[in-house]
């Protein structure tokens, strides 16, 4: 089950689209779509976002679409780690 090919047709999207939107180059999209290649923290977390949806659904450990609900906290350990490449307090 490939769960980026369905999010992306669902929506009309090519992967050059998607690619952009994530900071990437199509070929690399492509890989992560194929499964050819694990597709890292930080684009799992733009996928989510991008897509309204959780990591857990593009990792197909849910069926469910809903995204869960993030709290404050969450928001900013996210943030600390997108811009310094680690959790820190």
């Amino acid at each position: 089950m490939n769960r980026l090919r369905d999010l992306r047709e669902e929506r009309n999207l090519t992967q050059e689209k998607v690619a952009k939107a994530l900071g990437i180059g199509q070929a690399g999209y492509s890989k992560y779509e194929c499964e050819k290649i694990d597709i890292p923290t930080d684009i799992l977390l733009k996928l989510s976002d991008y897509y309204n949806t959780s990591i857990d659904y593009i990792l197909c450990r849910t069926n469910n679409k809903n995204p869960y609900k993030k709290s404050e906290k969450y928001d900013k350990i996210m943030s600390r780690w997108l811009i310094y490449g680690k959790l820190s307090k």
